[in-house]
């Protein structure tokens, strides 16, 4: 997949079919608008997403922000493995923000060669969200561009959105939040240097620095882990470390992410593992002392192996990494 940045110097797709959208968390509903255009009649045709980053709300309203599910980088790799030719990344800024709803399809579908185009059924643009799906239209038959919706995907009768999505990772439902990803909940870290405690204590973890993604609440997870292609077992802990700093995290905001991979011995510093959650194994404990904690995790490490071995959850990752 070709990943372009910017749109003013792009050369014509071929006779390109392309969706628009953040796609944050590219959970069941822009996995049915990317399809759309993944379409086998049009094999013969560039299949291209125009995506943006930073998340537009953080221009609009930075105020309101929410957190990302997902990085680009995450994102990327997303669109990669459902065959996408090409990813078009616009900056947002506010010259994006402030152009028109005509602008933005003269200045960037135009200039990409569009005649088909498909969009979620909520989809706005332009300048103050101005333009809805009746102005794509109405824009779309002046410069010959079809402009096609997809109407979202439904479960229990209530539609799946980002902040659905969002909302449960962060309450730690992980069951839940695959059935609207059709995947596990996973997120992208890169292993930083941590204080070597894990070493001292003979169970060395990897400090995990997260790409900006949301990540389940503190507690101890059974987790796989993708290193460059490779999957390995592990257990990871988020959290304060109260049995060492205490119940109150002083002026820390973030938790500190620790994965323990079992049976592996080597650098990773630099590395940025895929972390796939399975299952939560229990919320964060302050331990009377060190041998107590170190007791917890040998039990969790066991727990973790059982539930880790299982075909379907290996089959599950697999199928969605593409891995053979």
């Amino acid at each position: 997949m070709k990943i372009i940045h910017g749109y003013r110097d792009v050369k014509k797709f071929k006779d390109p079919v392309v969706t628009i959208g953040v796609f944050d968390g590219v959970h069941l509903g822009h996995q049915k608008v990317i399809r759309k255009i993944l379409n086998k009649c049009y094999d013969s045709r560039d299949r291209v997403l125009i995506t943006f980053d930073p998340h537009p709300i953080k221009i609009l309203r930075p105020h309101m922000t929410p957190p990302r599910i997902m990085s680009l980088e995450h994102r990327l790799s997303i669109f990669e493995k459902m065959g996408l030719d090409a990813t078009v990344v616009i900056k947002f800024s506010d010259f994006i923000a402030m152009m028109s709803p005509e602008e933005f399809v003269k200045r960037v579908i135009t200039v990409l060669g569009a005649r088909t185009v498909y969009v979620g059924a909520n989809f706005h643009f332009g300048r103050g969200k101005s333009g809805d799906i009746e102005a794509l239209k109405e824009i779309g038959r002046k410069y010959g561009i079809g402009i096609h919706t997809v109407p979202p995907v439904k479960k229990n009768g209530k539609i799946v959105s980002s902040t659905w999505l969002r909302r449960i990772i962060s309450r730690g439902e992980i069951k839940k939040a695959e059935k609207l990803l059709r995947r596990p909940v996973s997120v992208l870290g890169t292993v930083v240097k941590g204080e070597e405690r894990g070493r001292r204590l003979g169970i060395p973890t990897a400090n995990i620095d997260p790409h900006h993604e949301v990540i389940p609440p503190p507690g101890v997870y059974a987790v796989k882990i993708d290193l460059g292609g490779k999957l390995r077992d592990g257990v990871i802990n988020i959290g304060f470390k109260p049995t060492f700093y205490g119940r109150r995290p002083g002026r820390r905001e973030e938790p500190f992410i620790e994965v323990h991979l079992f049976d592996f011995e080597g650098n990773l510093y630099g590395r940025t593992p895929e972390i796939f959650f399975i299952k939560r194994l229990r919320k964060e404990k302050r331990f009377r002392n060190e041998k107590a904690l170190i007791r917890q995790i040998e039990k969790d490490m066991i727990r973790a192996k059982k539930l880790l071995g299982s075909k379907r959850i290996i089959w599950k990752i697999k199928r969605y990494k593409g891995m053979s």
